[in-house]
């Protein structure tokens, strides 16, 4: 409990500074494109605070090499293999400059120095043929691993669309593995989740419901790498583990990206990177959100952003709950993911057919 308590105060602290400062570096770090497609908040805010939650891991490490008298080797080295991922999404952040394929590459940088340094290799997925192709095939293991790693990552970055949307979602994630951690007694899983969790928690102090300050893509690459890295790793160390439990808790995000993709080249006929507004949280905001909460004043238009998140919470919770009820049993992993595949597509098609479940709309007020 103490390595949550010290990422989280940590990362509150360094926030809160990263506001207090904003007057200093409001041109490098604020987000002042408000009328871009995927844009929902009225001012400009600062999108760095991925800077906040590093600082809160960091402290977290720090504190527990203090405790421990010997440095805990293995969160350092995790910090070290996130740093390619962090520096492509926080230069982005800064400079408007770094396009999509050199973030994921950073990223997927980072997944083979964890598979190098950490042992973070990917060599099964409880699939008879894929599990001895990538077993037997160091290469395959790679590709497949940093691969993985990169889609993750860029599939966090890609929810995050309101306010804590994305970090309340990866707390959760980090929460679930940290649970199964301490039943497999795995101490640096517990910490390493623990640590996570409560920086983006204290970040969430000021990002929610309010939006003082912004994820960004420093922030989304890092705990997406983070999330993917770990997941490989409960698995990778604990055979019982089945590698279908990490995918489930990151269903959510990854079949938003998959869904995004197929929708994007199939159905409009553009690239899968070229942006648009028809996200599922998107979808949510404006058919059960935007016309029914509130008037035109900014206010309100913040008070609809932070009224959108809970319903991907909730969405969340469809794949999270059979996750920790079945981290053991891949078929019963799987078919969850079909429920969960299911239940997306039909919310999808009636939201985009003006067809919104009225137990779903917000009234206006």
């Amino acid at each position: 409990m103490i390595v949550f308590l010290t990422a989280f105060f940590a990362s509150v602290l360094a926030v809160w500074l990263i506001i207090r400062s904003e007057h200093l570096h409001h041109h490098l770090t604020a987000d002042s494109d408000l009328d871009g497609v995927q844009k929902f908040h009225v001012v400009a805010v600062p999108r760095v605070g991925g800077l906040g939650i590093l600082i809160g891991m960091l402290a977290s490490a720090s504190w527990l090499s203090l405790l421990l008298a010997v440095p805990p080797y293995q969160t350092w080295l995790l910090l070290m293999v996130a740093s390619p991922a962090f520096f492509g999404g926080i230069t982005e952040d800064m400079t408007k400059r770094v396009g999509v394929l050199p973030r994921l590459l950073l990223t997927m940088l980072s997944a083979v120095a964890g598979y190098w340094f950490l042992g973070a290799a990917l060599t099964r997925l409880d699939l008879p043929f894929i599990d001895r192709l990538l077993s037997d095939w160091w290469p395959v293991s790679l590709v497949v691993t940093a691969v993985a790693v990169g889609g993750v990552a860029n599939a966090i970055n890609l929810i995050d669309g309101y306010n804590g949307l994305a970090a309340m979602v990866a707390a959760g994630i980090a929460l679930c593995l940290a649970f199964v951690g301490w039943m497999l007694h795995d101490s640096f899983m517990v910490v390493s989740c623990l640590s996570l969790a409560g920086a983006l928690f204290g970040f969430l102090v000021w990002n929610f419901p309010f939006g003082r300050i912004f994820l960004g893509d420093g922030g989304a690459y890092f705990v997406g790498f983070l999330l993917a890295e770990l997941s490989v790793l409960l698995v990778a160390r604990h055979p019982h583990v089945s590698a279908w439990f990490p995918m489930l808790l990151l269903f959510y995000p990854v079949f938003e990206t998959l869904f995004t993709i197929f929708r994007r080249m199939s159905l409009h006929a553009r690239s899968p990177g070229h942006p648009d507004a028809c996200h599922l949280h998107q979808m949510l905001y404006k058919r059960a959100v935007r016309w029914h909460v509130g008037t035109r004043d900014p206010q309100h238009k913040t008070l609809r952003n932070a009224l959108t998140a809970p319903y991907l919470w909730a969405l969340w919770l469809v794949s999270a709950i059979p996750a920790l009820l079945f981290w053991r049993f891949p078929a019963l992993l799987m078919l969850s993911c079909l429920g969960f595949a299911i239940v997306y597509v039909w919310l999808y098609m009636r939201l985009l057919r003006w067809r919104t479940p009225k137990w779903l709309i917000l009234r206006r007020r």
